[in-house]
């Protein structure tokens, strides 16, 4: 594998926060308790008590989900920190970054057991969230890379219920394996899919953690049920202070919130007087809340403060108060996640002051973009580097085409331009010395022989690419696979069709290029 790095600012739609978490870190310091990409940052992180009666409880409501786990063990030990990230339950295993997530944590937890620090990676899988069609698909792609979307149904009237807990039916894996086509390892990556989606019985949680435990069964990762009932009887005391504080919280929160805006960041979420922190988790139902003055509403049902606290066990955590008791329930030393995930922690830092009084590291995930020897030669032919690749397919389609116009014919044009350029330059210059209100119209003349010029070379370009197909199908072949339908590879496809493409040895080829020192994006050919 041969890695490029490209900046997080040269990827389409990174947010400022982020950008400035990753490279300008001096001007979110009070923002983030810890800097990112840095392992003597985690190991200072990872110095803090964590309470010892806690520790054995959580080992113990995680051995059914971990059985014969050896890092299970080791969390057991004092002195052990967690490096935690995780993913909604999506169909075959979500999005490719899920496994990209997985591999960063492990790969911080390598070194900092390298450094004497024992520390083991951890993946909580997002079962208690109630948005189905969120995770109801997967995309793959076949030889050609042309995308191809496929779902599995929802039992009819689905109501706000944990995801996680929807039983599986319907299942598309006809569909995929129709999809991957002749793939190299279209087989064995089938197979696995297969072995977690295949059983009857299997919910879109247990068949997700199913695969991910597969999938990286040689990394130790411990995975972590927030449904588990035990991990909620554990969590319960952090959820009653929150309900109980949910005033005073809800100001802090909306502070730093217009702090964040004031400063030109974004609000990853958008809160109100009325917003809650907690769901409350009622005969199979999330029911979402909304603070009152006299507690909290759902509809034409009230609870006080009071009534809701007695329930604790019950309630689930909203987005910004969720990696709080995560990190109340695990000795986290650092939490890797995307840049929505990272920007959360910016709004929940007076939450993790209130309630917690310790922050993790927020630590960006690996990104890659994988592509073939063929794609590189593509991009070498059109001269065309990895952000070229990163826009709609008609704008690759037009840039291929510009590429194509024999460059005698490039240079002529650039030539025509200039000499125009400089003509009106010097006639510009007579015309000021004559009368200055002649000079607009020099100018209106300029951007019209400009245009022209353009217009001619965009007819050419386009007359160019309609004469070679074989450029038009590299266009589509290259937006399929880096940035199909405007999205990034490892946002928009499964990691499934890259297992079919180069095999399950991708997955540590993968590993070995994660480095916890650079937060930069990898465009990798393999």
């Amino acid at each position: 594998m041969h890695c490029t790095c490209v900046r997080q600012t040269d990827l389409p739609n990174t947010s400022k926060l982020f950008g400035d978490l990753v490279y300008n870190f001096d001007r979110v310091a009070d923002l983030y308790p810890w800097a990112p990409n840095s392992i003597e940052e985690i190991a200072r992180a990872s110095k803090f008590e964590f309470p010892l009666e806690r520790r054995a409880a959580v080992v113990a409501a995680l051995s059914g989900l971990n059985p014969g786990s050896e890092s299970l063990a080791a969390l057991a030990e004092p002195g052990t920190v967690a490096i935690i990230t995780g993913q909604q339950v999506g169909l075959f295993s979500g999005p490719a970054y899920t496994v990209y997530k997985a591999l960063t944590a492990v790969r911080i937890a390598s070194e900092l057991r390298n450094l004497g620090i024992q520390a083991v990676p951890m993946f909580w899988l997002a079962t208690e969230d109630h948005d189905f069609a969120e995770i109801a698909h997967a995309e793959v792609f076949g030889p050609d890379h042309t995308p191809v979307s496929l779902h599995v149904n929802a039992p009819k009237s689905l109501g706000p219920v944990p995801a996680g807990g929807v039983a599986l039916r319907d299942v598309p894996l006809a569909e995929l394996r129709a999809a991957l086509g002749d793939l190299p390892f279209a087989d064995e990556a089938f197979a696995l899919v297969e072995r977690a989606y295949g059983p009857t019985g299997e919910t879109m949680g247990s068949a997700f953690a199913a695969m991910v435990r597969d999938l990286l069964a040689p990394y130790g990762l411990i995975l972590i049920d927030p449904m588990n009932p035990e991990l909620r009887r554990i969590a319960a005391p952090l959820m009653r202070e929150a309900v109980e504080r949910m005033p005073e919280l809800g100001l802090a929160v909306m502070a730093k919130s217009r702090e964040l805006l004031d400063r030109g960041y974004h609000a990853q979420v958008l809160l109100e007087k009325t917003t809650s922190f907690a769901f409350l988790l009622d005969n199979g139902e999330r029911i979402a809340l909304r603070r009152t003055d006299e507690g909290f509403q759902a509809g034409h049902r009230k609870w006080t403060t009071a009534e809701l606290a007695d329930r604790a066990a019950e309630l689930s955590p909203n987005a910004l108060l969720r990696p709080v008791l995560q990190d109340y329930l695990f000795p986290t030393a650092a939490y890797v996640g995307g840049p929505a995930e990272l920007a959360y922690l910016a709004q929940s830092r007076p939450l993790y002051e209130a309630l917690l009084g310790r922050q993790p590291v927020a630590f960006p995930r690996a990104g890659f973009t994988l592509v073939d020897e063929r794609a590189a030669k593509r991009m070498a032919r059109y001269r065309l580097d990895p952000p070229a690749l990163m826009v709609r397919e008609d704008l690759l389609r037009d840039v291929v085409a510009g590429r194509l116009i024999p460059k005698g014919v490039t240079a002529r044009m650039e030539l025509t331009k200039s000499t125009f350029t400089h003509a009106l330059d010097a006639l510009k210059a007579e015309l000021d010395g004559l009368d200055p209100t002649l000079s607009a119209s020099i100018e209106t003349s300029r951007r019209k022989i400009e245009y022209q010029v353009g217009k001619i070379a965009r007819k050419t370009a386009a007359q160019m690419l309609a004469k070679n197909d074989q450029a038009q199908r590299d266009a589509a072949y290259l937006s399929g696979l880096v940035f199909p339908h405007g999205h990034l590879q490892e946002r928009y496809y499964s990691i499934v069709p890259f297992l079919a493409k180069f095999g399950p040895g991708i997955i540590d080829e993968i590993y070995q290029q994660v480095r916890v020192e650079c937060p930069d994006h990898q465009f990798s050919v393999l």
